[in-house]
């Protein structure tokens, strides 16, 4: 399995995303490192790698996927992610580290509730939807940061080999080549 690095972008994997998602234009779908760093610094973030160069110096957002419906673009959300959520904050620490199956959970939903929605709200960008309430998010503070998760009404899976359910690196690059690769998102036995 790769090994992932948030700090440094890796000339491979910014290759490999880049013919993963066709983006042949010169960097013009790019956002530039002006822009990259003013969303960093009115979230107080910092983006991980290889996913920060690549919406700098590649592109932000794509509609050739992943996921189902196009990777959005870095201060986006998709459509369908109504306008009834809480607020999302990127600085406060995504809150998990492992598999968090929220439909199963024998609590009062009164008391999950407030749980789930720092879940899909806090420390996370939201890459994409596979539609019907699946959507994958790119962890960017906290103990997961780089990562990226499947949140769906179910629940929550962090995404790599190294949490099972899939054979994939884990990371955006990772995450991006399993599904260039045609594979199922969760293709492990």
């Amino acid at each position: 399995m790769g090994r992932m690095n948030t700090g440094h972008a890796g000339s491979d994997d910014l290759a490999a995303l880049r013919a993963a998602l066709s983006v042949d234009d010169g960097g013009e779908s790019a956002l530039g490192w002006e822009a990259v760093r003013a969303f960093e610094a009115k979230h107080g973030i910092v983006l991980p790698e290889p996913y920060r160069t690549f919406v700098a110096e590649v592109t932000d957002g794509s509609y050739s996927g992943p996921p189902e419906y196009g990777l959005v673009g870095l201060a986006q959300l998709p459509d369908d992610w109504g306008a009834d959520r809480p607020e999302r904050v990127l600085s406060r620490p995504f809150p998990l580290t492992s598999t968090w199956l929220w439909e199963d959970d024998p609590r009062p939903w009164e008391e999950i509730s407030p749980l789930i929605d720092q879940v899909c709200n806090d420390g996370s960008i939201v890459l994409g939807t596979d539609g019907c309430g699946m959507y994958w998010h790119l962890i960017v503070t906290g103990p997961h940061r780089g990562h990226v998760w499947n949140i769906s009404g179910e629940g929550a899976t962090p995404f790599g080999a190294e949490f099972g359910f899939t054979t994939a690196d884990p990371g955006f690059a990772g995450w991006v080549k399993h599904w260039a690769a045609n594979k199922p998102w969760f293709d492990a036995a």
